[in-house]
């Protein structure tokens, strides 16, 4: 299992917390607010925003609170500026790690980042230093009690579905970024519900971690996913589940 799948597991386990305290809201309101922003209001023209609005949903947030983000976004309605940033860096064991960032203060969060790096083990990089390790592809998740694998191989193939993986609960698609849309549209013709479907970045290679360094990253990626004004994280690493099961225990 990749890295960014093994922590997208891990991190899909918090978000239940998360949501209880506010902070898968708070992400999901800035990506909400940004999609707007960029590509309009109208979530039927504008895929990002249908993915965030899907995601809000899935999280269970008041339409109420959808919307004022997504007005916000159209600048309907006052709020704070965003602006998209993207750092890179290494953790414990020669890792790569890749954030996707929403701030409306740039220098606090480098200063912030840059700390947490530094305390776990890591260091921040250059634009550009690992970026190379990853690459853009489509994720979407079917949950595994709606269907099988034939039927989403027969309903998915012809609209460029590169892959259909089980992981647990739900079968994964994976598609190329231009036939994410196509994929969800051919799922929804054949009546096949879908979780989550959104553009996400999957380590090239994998590096395996075990021991401190392992038990350091898994902190590092802790306190990463605790900042409010990082949306995503990627990861190369690749660490045995026992040990996983074993430090969280």
């Amino acid at each position: 299992m990749s890295g960014h799948s093994k922590w997208s597991t891990i991190k899909r386990k918090k978000e239940k917390a998360d949501a209880a305290r506010g902070r898968l809201f708070t992400r999901l309101i800035k990506e909400l607010t940004i999609a707007a922003r960029q590509g309009g209001g109208d979530e039927s023209a504008n895929p990002r925003l249908r993915a965030a609005i899907m995601a809000a949903k899935a999280a269970n947030m008041p339409a109420a609170n959808i919307e004022r983000a997504i007005k916000r976004g159209t600048g309907e309605l006052p709020g704070v500026q965003y602006e998209e940033v993207v750092y890179e860096g290494y953790g414990p064991g020669g890792t790569a790690i890749y954030l996707e960032v929403l701030t409306d203060n740039k220098n606090r969060t480098v200063a912030e980042i840059r700390h947490l790096l530094s305390k776990h083990g890591g260091s921040l990089g250059e634009n550009g230093s690992v970026a190379w390790m990853f690459k853009k592809v489509g994720i979407i998740t079917v949950p595994a009690s709606a269907t099988n694998e034939d039927d989403l191989m027969m309903a998915t193939l012809d609209a460029g579905v590169e892959d259909i993986e089980l992981d647990g609960e739900e079968f994964r698609l994976t598609t190329s970024v231009a036939d994410l849309e196509a994929v969800k549209k051919a799922l929804e013709d054949a009546g096949i519900p879908y979780e989550r479907a959104e553009v996400t970045m999957e380590p090239t290679t994998t590096v395996k971690v075990e021991g401190k360094a392992a038990e350091s990253l898994l902190k590092l990626m802790d306190a990463l996913e605790e900042h409010d004004d990082i949306q995503n994280i990627y990861s190369n690493f690749d660490i045995d589940d026992s040990l996983i099961e074993a430090l969280n225990s």
